[in-house]
């Protein structure tokens, strides 16, 4: 049997396939295409960190510490004497490698556990969304702390941690998107041609599904970045010497009478990097959620 998706109904010849008409749609909004610039900018300095700045960001140089901006370091420097512009470029390597792994585990873990929720039903339903229910009680940060606090005080189990926090979240937009999609004539109709639990949920029921989980899955992206920089900037996340956004927060604000560029300009860049995530969010559900199409 053919699977069915929302992006598989041919193409014409005005609009082109359905998938480059949403494409299409998503760059006139102005406001998307900015957190689109935004993100390619920031994914493209972290990337090519090394030949942007000619700085190295763990080198110390005390003769000149705390150094009010210049044409040679543009946002000055911190209380060792490293250029803080060259540790925000390089800090974007981490806010982006714990939001998109925290972002994979909830997704890996979270949209399984939903979609199985929603097929089965009765019993299962019930265990799984319960646990769920009782994940999501506790306040986002409060339960990251928690769990950070667990298992120690580093980047990777700050990353499993965020992970954790979004399991909720992601499997109650699968919940609801299988419970929606599964009453369709192509999922019986797969039912009634054989095809496997796993299969009817993987190629028939996901796919039409997928939509909530990118626009959630933006969002949460963006979430992700403010708890690791909450993390950090408590000391339970990227640790010294790392050039985490987060630390850099805590590390500067000791000097905010002397050069207060070096705290603001990692806030400047959790703020601007959150912003454009969220742009690209907005975009996303405004183009795929069907009751704002015809606007």
């Amino acid at each position: 049997m053919a699977d069915v998706t929302p992006f598989d109904t041919g193409s014409d010849m005005k609009g082109g396939t359905p998938r480059w008409r949403l494409l299409r749609r998503l760059l006139k909004e102005k406001t998307t295409l900015l957190g689109f610039v935004i993100c390619l900018t920031l994914c493209f300095a972290a990337i090519f960190a090394p030949y942007i700045t000619p700085f190295d960001p763990y080198e110390i140089r005390m003769r000149e510490r705390l150094q009010t901006p210049s044409p040679t370091h543009w946002f000055g420097t911190d209380e060792l004497g490293r250029d803080v512009l060259t540790r925000i470029i390089y800090g974007a390597r981490i806010s982006i490698t714990v939001g998109a792994i925290s972002i994979l585990v909830a997704l890996s873990v979270g949209v399984p556990l939903g979609m199985i929720s929603a097929f089965y039903g009765g019993f299962v339903d019930t265990w799984i969304m319960r646990t769920m229910d009782a994940l999501a009680a506790f306040p986002a940060i409060l339960l990251a702390l928690a769990i950070v606090s667990v298992l120690g005080p580093n980047i990777r189990n700050a990353m499993i941690a965020i992970g954790i926090v979004y399991l909720p979240a992601f499997s109650r937009v699968a919940r609801g998107s299988v419970l929606t999609v599964q009453e369709n004539d192509f999922v019986e109709a797969a039912r009634a041609a054989g095809a496997s639990d796993l299969r009817i949920m993987y190629r028939a029921i996901l796919p039409n599904a997928v939509a909530p989980l990118l626009v959630h899955a933006s969002l949460g992206f963006a979430n992700a970045i403010i708890i690791e920089s909450a993390l950090s900037f408590l000391g339970l996340g990227a640790q010294a010497p790392s050039p985490s956004w987060g630390l850099m927060l805590d590390q500067g604000r000791q000097f905010m009478t002397q050069t207060v560029w070096y705290s603001v300009s990692a806030g400047l860049a959790i703020f601007v990097t959150v912003l454009g995530l969220n742009l690209i969010g907005d975009g996303l559900r405004d183009v795929l959620d069907p009751r704002l199409r015809g606007r």
